[in-house]
């Protein structure tokens, strides 16, 4: 079975939501398109004299209710169609939020583990070299995703204020505090998963004090997302995983010391006193609480019917198709779909702009509450719309956020 097209999968996700809303078939056709997208060559002189030519895009999908947003990726297995899936997941997220703001995306075929730090500079500024005329506060603000870091976002500003002859701190969001980021924003996406982790306990009865976590995909949301299960809830983090495999102990894994061997190996795969496991394995696990953070198309028709978890909350962009959807709403699953439970990073990047725009830095408490109810608004609205309607939280979470862009479009005179 060949992996599903990601663009697809979104695509026939809007499908649904369209029927649901009874949209009008010019509306439903303008919303299944990307309103704008740039392909660029990026020329970056290596370390070794030789020039290497980088491909890259920035998609912007819908701006009706604002200046788009979304991060950017630097993967060797990126392609258009994944960007063109972030970007309209991510209209559908800043939408469901209530963030004045729509949707982008962008990313970079590359390898940044092969990369030295110059090179990984170069590439950066290059990117932005390439892309600066199409962005800004005003117009589209990329932000940190796969493989990028504060760092590079921290590099990817300086260039843009360059080029545009003054300091724009407001056009990167995910930089480091001390030029311009916000307290809060480097676990904000974990953080706000917690959030609707709690909202969904509540809904269904689960003493989080008591329950059990496995969490696919192990990298800052899936790192963070681990210490955050056991720090605010007391809850049992039994198994993570990577890329080359899991970790698996049903006492409760030694977080810290799980964080180190990973720091040491680049993987959890034999970290002390745990079992090996696959990926698939720890998807299938007996859990009250399944954290999918690793990439798209990981949870199938195939296996589906296999998760025993009681919540599912998706970290994660895309990892369950719409064909698993429909299993796992049948056998009773609860799911936190991701464009609402990973909100946390675009709605912290939001209030980084805000506080650009104001020149004015929150303290990390306030970051927190705003973020609690930001999430904990999203969490309901979806909830209701699910029970309003009859229909699984995934399409309840589309019918909110592309009802509200409609809207928009349709007070802005597009359709």
């Amino acid at each position: 079975m060949t992996e599903q097209n990601p663009f697809e999968m979104a695509q026939k996700q809007l499908d649904e939501c369209a029927a649901i809303l009874m949209l009008d078939k010019d509306v439903h056709e303008l919303l299944r398109h990307p309103m704008r997208e740039l392909h660029v060559s990026i020329p970056v002189r290596m370390d070794d004299g030789s020039t290497r030519v980088f491909q890259g895009f920035r998609v912007q999908y819908n701006n009706a209710l604002g200046p788009t947003k979304g991060g950017i990726r630097f993967h060797p297995a990126e392609t258009i169609d994944t960007v063109r899936a972030l970007a309209a997941w991510m209209t559908w997220k800043c939408s469901l939020l209530g963030l004045p703001l729509g949707g982008g995306k962008g990313g970079v075929i590359c390898n940044p583990k092969a990369l030295s730090e110059t090179e990984l500079e170069r590439l950066s500024r290059a990117y932005i070299n390439q892309v600066w005329q199409f962005i800004g506060p005003d117009k589209d603000v990329p932000a940190p995703d796969v493989y990028t870091t504060p760092q590079v976002m921290a590099w990817m500003m300086d260039e843009y204020s360059k080029l545009a002859g003054r300091n724009t701190f407001g056009c990167i969001t995910g930089k480091p505090v001390c030029i311009g980021g916000s307290c809060g924003r480097e676990d904000a996406t974990a953080r706000g998963g917690m959030y609707t982790i709690r909202e969904a306990a509540q809904e269904l009865g689960l003493n989080l004090k008591n329950a059990t976590v496995a969490i696919q995909g192990y990298g800052n949301a899936g790192c963070n997302a681990a210490f955050l299960c056991k720090e605010l809830f007391g809850a049992t983090v039994v198994a993570v995983s990577d890329s080359k495999g899991g970790a698996y102990d049903k006492n409760g894994l030694n977080l810290e010391s799980v964080c180190g061997y990973k720091a040491a190996t680049r993987s959890v795969v034999d970290s002390p006193h745990t079992e090996v496991i696959t990926n698939e394995e720890l998807l299938e696990l007996e859990v009250d609480i399944l954290i999918a953070a690793a990439l798209e198309n990981v949870i199938t028709e195939r296996n589906a019917g296999n998760i025993k978890a009681k919540l599912l909350a998706e970290l994660a962009n895309g990892p369950t198709t719409p064909e698993a959807d429909k299993i796992l709403y049948e056998n009773g699953v609860h799911v936190i779909p991701d464009f609402l439970c990973n909100a946390g990073g675009v709605t912290v990047s939001y209030f980084e702009m805000v506080q650009n725009i104001s020149m004015y830095c929150w303290g990390i408490e306030e970051v927190y509450e705003r973020l609690d109810k930001k999430m904990t608004a999203a969490y309901r609205s979806v909830l209701d719309a699910s029970r309003g309607y009859g229909i699984n939280m995934r399409q309840a979470a589309y019918v909110v956020a592309v009802d509200r862009v409609v809207e928009a479009m349709r007070l802005r005179g597009w359709v």
